[in-house]
């Protein structure tokens, strides 16, 4: 039995045993990884270690940190403010909103993951103070990463039409950039309606605060809309349970009220729509979030992460690490608690299977898989295999290397002419970036590592079952619109 069969064995059973154990998938890797390598491949510990993705690991400690540092002190709720301000108290605009900004970071040049680990904390915070589905939050997130990642300025822009040019073959930046932007935008209104996207059309600011389920008004919104529309307000008798007072300034999130006693209490909702808790049977206003000295820091750190990484090409990860720990140096009361918040479970879940990945590629796994198709007599059979295996090995590993790895095997496919060679160029980009949205890809382990910690284990399980469905089902539609017809 080769080396190559074997590895492939190893990556089955690793997703076998850890999805019928209770045992950890990434650790469960790193012994695969181990094993594999040692008695098998004859690797020295010092070789497996060097698949370890470091940078990646980085990566999500240093975001996961810097943003559990922001939300101890209030930063990220400013933030949710200000942005409710943008969209007017349209819950349903969010996460739109959030798919054009990662979609704009990538046209101008950050790289996918750069661009999510940006994002995503902030995203992911409206989600659940608006009761937004984490995953329908997190899909679109990454989508729009994908959508403006195929610009012919951005990372995978320029990669994909730098192999085109290299090897000679016609291709059309613009159209590339083009295909994959609809796509996308086409794949996130599927998504916003599969992931509860209908409760959130009509729903506003005032239907959203704590305690409201999605899709449900609080008492006192009134039957059409939003709390008191229309008249002078409703009167509510709720039973109001006992909660720590806050001090000035604390990192409580919007909405909560600074302090209330154990009580029956009649609310009054104002009608202005504004938030009302009761005091001792009296309406009490939300005092409104202002910029503290720790919280303008969090925010110029935040910006140096998006000039850095924009503008200058610095690790997110280390820049992020940088700032923490600046921050904690300023405002030690910030930082209390905050590493322990960092996603370690998913750190050591994603580290372990790029682990046993990157094992595979150094020993020519890969490759070898794409040398079988490239042997494929027949050219539209082979360009699908070749899409297929572009977006399950995505799914697993750097979707930049496999750009940079698949369309030179393409190209005995492309220079016989028998295969539109954009449309086929076309197809294997998006197939290979849409799976991004995998939890053991960069993008999907960002989404997992800042969703809220009860919410983590759906929605890692939520993405891998959305990854792996489109690491099948995109692959067949992709090659069915762009490289069966012919048209390009």
């Amino acid at each position: 039995m080769s080396d190559h069969v074997i590895s492939i064995i190893g990556l089955v059973l690793i997703f076998t045993v850890a999805t019928v154990f209770s045992v950890h998938m990434g650790a469960l890797a790193i012994v695969v990884a181990f094993v594999v390598g040692t008695v098998f491949v004859h690797e020295s510990a010092d070789d497996i270690f060097a698949g370890f993705p470091g940078d990646l690991f980085v990566v999500l400690v240093g975001v996961t940190f810097l943003f559990a540092i922001a939300k101890n002190n209030g930063t990220v709720s400013w933030l949710v403010h200000g942005s409710m301000r943008v969209v007017r108290g349209r819950i349903a605009l969010i996460p739109w909103i959030m798919f054009l900004v990662t979609a704009v970071l990538t046209a101008v040049g950050a790289v996918v993951p750069a661009a999510v680990a940006l994002v995503a904390p902030i995203g992911l915070g409206f989600a659940k103070r608006y009761r937004i589905n984490p995953l329908l939050m997190g899909l679109l997130i990454i989508n729009g990463a994908s959508a403006g990642g195929f610009s012919p300025i951005s990372v995978f822009g320029s990669i994909t039409n730098g192999v085109m040019s290299r090897n000679n073959l016609p291709g059309n930046p613009a159209l590339l950039f083009l295909c994959s932007f609809l796509f996308n935008v086409v794949l996130s209104l599927f998504v916003f309606f599969l992931f509860g996207g209908r409760a959130l059309l009509g729903r506003r600011e005032a239907a959203a605060g704590p305690g409201a389920p999605a899709g449900e008004p609080r008492a006192g919104d009134s039957p059409g809309g939003a709390a008191g529309e229309g008249g002078g307000g409703r009167t509510v008798t709720a039973a109001l349970s006992s909660a720590p007072s806050a001090s000035p300034g604390s990192s409580s999130s919007p909405g909560a009220p600074a302090s209330f006693a154990s009580a029956t209490a009649t609310v009054t909702a104002p009608a202005g729509g504004g938030t009302a808790v009761a005091v001792a049977g009296e309406p009490v206003e939300e005092p409104p979030l202002t910029l503290d000295r720790a919280r303008v820091l969090t925010l110029l750190g935040l910006l140096s992460l998006v000039v850095g990484s924009l503008f200058f090409d610095l690790n997110v990860g280390l820049m992020a690490l940088t700032v923490t720990v600046v921050l904690s140096l300023v405002s030690p009361e910030s930082a209390k608690g905050a590493v322990d918040k960092c996603a370690w479970s998913t750190v050591l879940l994603v580290c372990g299977i790029v682990t046993f990945v990157g094992l595979m590629e150094r020993i020519g796994t890969i490759d070898y898989l794409g040398e079988g198709v490239a042997s494929v007599r027949t050219p539209l059979l082979g360009a699908l295999l070749i899409c297929l295996i572009g977006a399950v090995v995505s799914a697993f590993a750097s979707t930049t290397g496999i750009l940079g790895a698949l369309i030179p095997l393409a190209v005995p496919f492309l220079l016989g002419g028998e295969v539109g060679a954009v449309g086929l160029i076309v197809a294997l980009a998006i197939s290979a970036s849409v799976v991004d949205s995998s939890p053991f890809s960069t993008s999907g382990a960002l989404v997992v590592a800042n969703s809220p910690e009860a919410r983590r284990d759906t929605v890692f399980r939520g993405l891998m079952v959305w990854g792996l469905a489109m690491a099948v089902a995109v692959p067949a539609v992709t090659w069915g619109v762009f490289v069966v017809p012919g048209w390009f």
